[in-house]
């Protein structure tokens, strides 16, 4: 439910980079790129839960009704407070699940990075109402890499590298609606840019 710090170090004038700098460069980004603590995010959740004297039961409802006269509109399905207790198991999580349960707890994406985090300013998610969700525009994301893809003459594939994934899970994102959260927030901190840069209220 900004500049990036990552760019490639310019050799001194005269010196012919080998393979294998360039692989060890490769290698050096790949470890500064900070993870999405998904346990830390459901612990602050079901803080929140705690402190409200909700069940897991009443907390799905409570996350459903934030979008409620969109989800009358939708006719959509309630939110299965089961799947909400495997979510809080599950080693993964959608992008868009993740911000529903960001939203009930009024907080960022960032605040659950860890490793070398880059400071990317105002990391305040955009509000939503009960006509409306917060939704991550995927393709948007896709522009984003694309944009700073050609600036430095790089390929999907080394692209997908830099980001620890595969090719196709970063050309994917351009028509993709749903993507895991630790990769998008991978993305954003390679891009040195704010998720809530690519989040906006939507009506699905």
């Amino acid at each position: 439910m900004g500049a990036s710090s990552l760019d490639r170090c310019v050799p001194e004038i005269g010196y012919q980079p080998r393979a294998s700098d360039a692989r060890k460069a490769t290698d050096d980004v790949m470890q500064t790129l900070p993870t999405s603590d998904r346990g830390a995010l459901i612990r602050a959740l079901d803080a929140q839960r705690a402190d409200h004297g909700l069940t897991w039961s009443t907390l799905a409802n409570e996350l459903w009704q934030q979008s409620a006269d969109l989800n009358a509109r939708l006719a959509d399905h309630a939110l299965c407070p089961g799947a909400l207790v495997r979510t809080a198991k599950r080693e993964t999580m959608s992008c868009q699940y993740a911000l529903t349960l960001l939203r009930w707890i009024r907080r960022a994406p960032e605040d659950f990075l860890v490793g070398a985090v880059v400071d990317v300013g105002d990391v305040r998610l955009p509000e939503a109402g009960s006509d409306n969700r917060l939704r991550w525009d995927l393709s948007e994301v896709h522009a984003a890499l694309n944009e700073r893809r050609h600036e430095r003459g790089l390929t999907w594939a080394e692209v997908a590298e830099e980001l620890n994934c595969t090719p196709n899970r970063v050309t994917n994102l351009k028509t993709a609606r749903l993507a895991d959260m630790g990769m998008v927030m991978g993305i954003t901190q390679w891009l040195g840019q704010p998720a809530a840069r690519f989040v906006h209220p939507a009506e699905w």
